[in-house]
């Protein structure tokens, strides 16, 4: 007597419960903020489409915002890496004592993260008018930062290495994994061929590490582009930077357009997004080579 085949019995997997929190926290704090930014970007305030939003980016100071936002990203992006490149190989290949390694590792997780206002105030009373430093040098050495250095925390530059403190860190944090790949038998190879350290580096070291360079520089500038509340509690608005542009639309004020404000936010965005898509890439190719 034929049996019946037994009926499967449906097993649910739970493992893709652990998932949720993220996927909650993304879809309400990132994607629908950016597909609101988005969608009003395109929109009058009476909800219409219009092009007139991103036509009026052209306008004004806004071009000049975003060329700013643009510098300051670019220059400390490029300080950042060179000097946390720097570190970091000083780091890893122990040009310095290695208890150094742990603390500035530590230091850089949390420096890489600290932002906003409490860096704000950290500089003004370090490097502003009445700071600790500007005080010290106008007291002991008749030094003015201001007239003498032509220094101003509330300028471009005085913002770039604001940005400083948190950008050298997460280029540490970055680049010492890739610098970690470099293999032994690549520089005993050089050098039994004849090569110096420095025709190492150009030759060998530097050309595998040029994409996480590249990658690394494209993150530290979607990092530095899209910060405001160090830039608005440091600078207020003595620096027209984009999103304190930005900020003075959206924030409620009766003089501000809100869709002008989302057409704003959506260029950072593009301008981002590129800056990611970049270091994804060059990622990706960085770790074919360090495999």
């Amino acid at each position: 007597m034929n049996q019946a085949p037994p009926v499967p019995r449906l097993r649910l997997n739970f493992t893709w419960l652990g998932l949720m929190p993220f996927v909650i926290f993304v879809g309400l704090f990132l994607v629908l903020p950016t597909m609101h930014i988005v969608i009003g970007a395109f929109q009058t305030p009476e909800g219409t489409f219009t092009l007139q939003n991103i036509l009026d980016l052209n306008s004004g100071t806004i071009p000049s915002s975003y060329w700013i936002s643009i510098k300051v990203s670019v220059a400390s992006a490029a300080i950042g890496c060179l000097v946390g490149f720097g570190m970091a190989a000083a780091v890893t290949f122990r040009a310095v004592p290695r208890w150094i390694r742990s603390p500035l590792m530590t230091f850089s997780g949390v420096a890489s993260n600290f932002a906003g206002v409490p860096l704000a105030f950290a500089f003004l009373a370090t490097l502003g008018p009445v700071g600790l430093v500007t005080v010290m040098l106008r007291q002991n050495f008749g030094i003015v930062l201001q007239r003498d250095l032509g220094f101003n925390i509330l300028s471009f530059w005085g913002l770039t290495i604001t940005y400083l403190f948190f950008q050298i860190p997460l280029m540490i944090l970055i680049i010492t994994p890739a610098l970690e790949g470099l293999r032994r038998e690549w520089r005993e190879a050089a050098e039994v061929l004849g090569a110096t350290g420095m025709q190492y580096w150009r030759m060998v070291a530097l050309p595998i590490l040029f994409p996480s360079l590249l990658g690394t520089f494209a993150l530290l500038f979607a990092n530095s582009f899209g910060a405001v509340a160090t830039a608005y509690a440091l600078t207020g608005s003595s620096l027209n930077i984009i999103p304190i542009q930005l900020f003075a639309q959206i924030r409620g004020d009766v003089l501000g357009n809100p869709n002008l404000g989302y057409a704003m936010a959506f260029g950072m965005i593009v301008v981002t997004a590129i800056a990611n898509v970049v270091y994804i890439w060059l990622r990706i190719r960085a770790e074919r080579w360090l495999k």
